[in-house]
This record gives structure tokens, C-alpha cells and sequence, in this order.
């Protein structure tokens, strides 16, 4: 059983298989952040480890060119978790915040959602972000500090949307579709709202 994934840029991760050398594009949306899509590629060189990292809007991860198919789609998953994860521990500033906001606009909405301000609140413990039309700000919940940065995008979006369009009509989720993780976020987001609302187990009796 190969080792488990160890720290670094997504690990340089032992590993163990048998395939055929070549490059690969993965089409489905990795675990995190802005990027669209994942490139395995092999290496001969490479015969004990993995490992991934960001390049533009596509993440790459190196694996054993002798590693077969089905070790290489749980290595991706692995890795793009391990990835996922430390990215989330990088916590954006305000200013960081707003300027991620303009790019989102750029990226979905033409620009045309422009944001005066986008700021962490510790207030919202209901909602996981909010937003004045008539002032252009944007508020999201320090409760989404942590999470997965494609997350904290699509509740971005979701308020970068209501500069648009104010409510929840047909019109507002269809300018949400542009995101093309937004059911993954909101799949997130109600696990969490779901994980926070049950019971907590009495501890085992001497403990």
C-alpha cells in the first residue's frame, strides 16, 4: 500500500504502479479554488512519488509513468485534497478579498459587477455573506474562513451576482451558472450547515 501523502507542494508522495508512459488532461473540475482543469503527467525519472501544484488555471500533478490507470485517478483525488487543504489555511485580507472579488467579475460577469467594498464581518452567523446594492458592498461571514477557496468564490459570486440582480428570480441563478462550481459549494455549504445542527454524543463513559 503506498505511504500516505506528505507535506509540501501537495507532497512529494511515495508511490508504487505499473502503466504506460503519457501526458493526460483529467475534465473535471478539481477540488479547489479557481481551477478548471487537472494535467497528469508521467515521468520515467519519477518511480516513488507524487506531486501537484497550480500552473494558471490548471493543476498539474506528476506521477510514475509506470503507474496505472486506477492508481492514477486516486492519487489525483489525493492529491488535489491535500492541495485543497493547504490552500484553505491561507486566510485572504480584506484588501485581498476585494481584489479577488474584482477578478471574479472580470471572469463571470464582464466586470460588470463592480464591488465598492468586499470585507470579513464577524456578525452573520445566519448567513454565509450578504450585500448592499446601493452602496456596492459585499460582507462574508469569517465563518468561511478555512473553507475550500472555491467556496469562498462561489459565495463571492452569489453577492457579486445581487449587484446585478437583487433577488433569487429565475435571472439571478441563471448569472450563478456562469460558476461552474456552484453545486459543489452549495453541496459543501448545506453539509456544513448540516453538520453543525446535530446532537453532540455524550462522552464514553470514562473519558
Amino acid at each position: 500500500m503506498p505511504a500516505d501523502p506528505s507535506p509540501g507542494l501537495a507532497g512529494e508522495t511515495p508511490a508504487r504502479s505499473a502503466g504506460t508512459p503519457q501526458r493526460s488532461v483529467v475534465d473535471r473540475p478539481p477540488r479547489a479554488s479557481a481551477t478548471s482543469a487537472v494535467e497528469v503527467r508521467r515521468s520515467t525519472r519519477r518511480s516513488r512519488t507524487v506531486s501537484a501544484y497550480r500552473e494558471g488555471d490548471r493543476t498539474i500533478v506528476l506521477i510514475p509513468a509506470r503507474m496505472s490507470e486506477a492508481e492514477e485517478q486516486r492519487w489525483v483525488n489525493v492529491m488535489l485534497d491535500k492541495l485543497a487543504a493547504q490552500e484553505s489555511k491561507r486566510i485572504l485580507g480584506d484588501s485581498e478579498l476585494t481584489e479577488r472579488a474584482e477578478r471574479l467579475s472580470a471572469q463571470y460577469f464582464e466586470g460588470r459587477a463592480r464591488p465598492a467594498s468586499v470585507r470579513w464581518v464577524t456578525n452573520q452567523n445566519t448567513r454565509w455573506g450578504s450585500c448592499t446594492p446601493a452602496e456596492g458592498s459585499i460582507r462574508l461571514s469569517h465563518r468561511l474562513q478555512g473553507m475550500p477557496e472555491y467556496v469562498v468564490d462561489y459565495v463571492l459570486v452569489h453577492e457579486l451576482a445581487h449587484l446585478l440582480v437583487p433577488g433569487h428570480g429565475p435571472r439571478f441563478w441563471r448569472l450563478l451558472e456562469a460558476y461552474p462550481r456552484t453545486e459543489r459549494a452549495r453541496g459543501y455549504l448545506e453539509g456544513v450547515v448540516a453538520a453543525d445542527r446535530l446532537p453532540h454524543l455524550p462522552a464514553a463513559r470514562g473519558e
